[in-house]
């Protein structure tokens, strides 16, 4: 092996940059001498789920706002059921994969007793966060409503 930050040759032949694997790995990792256990799956678990969940925060804010203004609007607006039945079940799906969120971030992935279940349980947040995702499509597609210059110029 040369030294770190040239290139050097993988099992199929293909050039390998070492620097950017430096990156990669957890500080005083197999590059650095030490092990690569000192990663703390625990941890980078609980940053993950922490980051989630303000995701979810941000999006369900958004949701809000969003039935707020449809709301404001009236039942004049064309989508305006189908649009709050949306907004009101993503909202929905979202205070469910907030809790899943948090009981995810309560239990110890290094524990073997929770790990069946956590990865059950991150499977079924993953699986509410896609229809949350399929579902606010759906909701701007329907959002769209031409306001102020566009709304007059006829295209």
């Amino acid at each position: 092996m040369q030294g770190l930050g040239k290139a050097d040759r993988g099992d199929q032949g293909r050039d390998i940059d070492l620097t950017s694997l430096r990156s990669t790995m957890p500080a005083g990792g197999p590059l650095q001498g030490g092990s690569p256990a000192s990663l703390n799956m625990n941890l980078y678990a609980t940053k993950k789920t922490a980051a989630e969940g303000m995701l979810d925060i941000a999006l369900f804010l958004a949701n809000i706002t969003h039935m707020k203004t449809v709301i404001e609007q009236g039942a004049g607006y064309r989508y305006y059921i189908a649009v709050l039945t949306l907004i009101s079940f993503s909202l929905a799906l979202q205070i469910v994969a907030g809790v899943l969120i948090i009981i995810i971030a309560r239990r110890d992935i290094n524990e073997e007793a929770n790990q069946k279940r956590l990865d059950s349980l991150n499977n079924i947040t993953t699986i509410i966060i896609f229809l949350i995702f399929v579902t606010n499509i759906f909701i701007s597609v329907m959002g769209m409503e031409r306001t102020g210059l566009f709304a007059r110029m006829h295209f």
